[in-house]
């Protein structure tokens, strides 16, 4: 089955379209970012990409920092994949590509340097913020990479600290202090190769028959912050480089959204 329809999608991208009518390298319509949209999260975002629907939330906590980071605060990225966004995920433990779409994530941000977690320290070895995103697919249509780390990065920007009173978090009460994000608004596209073509925001019956994608993290001044390749097929230098351009071009088209 996955044969014939990779046949089919080729032969459609050998003429410069694609399954629901775009171009290789057109995103889905409408991009759309919907902040503040739960009220129990520090901050949260509702992304749309067409009809995949990704939301996230932060959660703020007081931590005691790990060991090799004894006055910055602590960063974790998890995705849960629920069975009512897509039939194929099931309930339990995460899966691998939870924990791929948690990882990637996490990369884009921790490498982008985009939190400043020497501001999360409230008492270096003793007493951090600790900084839960928390990934969630409402409807998985494909491309939960991009979605994600787009859901991600609008969530971190709605943020407000909780009040600490008497050194405890009072999580009924936001102040108006934002985290401590930097202006170059990172953000992951992932380019994905199908036989000799590449395309970007694949829906899902792309996703099946991709043969390498890599999604690529950039700063709004196109400066590189991270790889993850993914997929069984290698890429060559000349293809990661093209994937690389595509991935900066198309970036500063989603950020738009933001």
């Amino acid at each position: 089955m996955n044969a014939e329809l990779r046949t089919h999608i080729i032969s459609l991208l050998d003429k410069g379209t694609r399954l629901d009518g775009r171009g290789p390298l057109d995103y889905r319509k409408p991009i759309k970012v919907e902040y503040d949209v739960s009220n129990s999260a520090e901050g949260s975002a509702q992304i749309t990409i067409g009809e995949t629907i990704v939301m996230t939330g932060i959660k703020m906590s007081l931590e005691t920092p790990y060991p090799d980071t004894p006055d910055a605060g602590n960063l974790m990225v998890g995705a849960e994949l629920l069975p009512m966004s897509n039939p194929e995920f099931e309930t339990g433990p995460p899966g691998i590509q939870a924990i791929e779409i948690g990882r990637v994530v996490d990369r884009g941000i921790r490498e982008s340097k985009l939190i400043d977690t020497k501001k999360l320290c409230i008492e270096k070895g003793e007493k951090v913020w600790g900084l839960s995103i928390d990934i969630c697919p409402i409807n998985d249509a494909g491309n939960l990479f991009d979605a994600s780390a787009l859901a991600a990065l609008a969530a971190l920007k709605d943020s407000k600290f909780p009040k600490l009173d008497d050194g405890k978090v009072d999580y009924m009460k936001k102040t108006s202090e934002s985290l401590p994000i930097a202006e170059s608004l990172p953000l992951s596209i992932t380019v994905c190769k199908i036989g000799k073509h590449f395309i970007v925001d694949p829906i899902t019956d792309e996703e099946r028959v991709i043969d390498a994608r890599m999604t690529v993290a950039t700063t709004k001044d196109g400066k590189l912050c991270a790889l993850q390749k993914g997929a069984d097929n290698p890429l060559t230098i000349e293809e990661i480089d093209k994937m690389v351009e595509i991935a900066i071009e198309k970036a500063n088209e989603l950020r738009k959204a933001l």
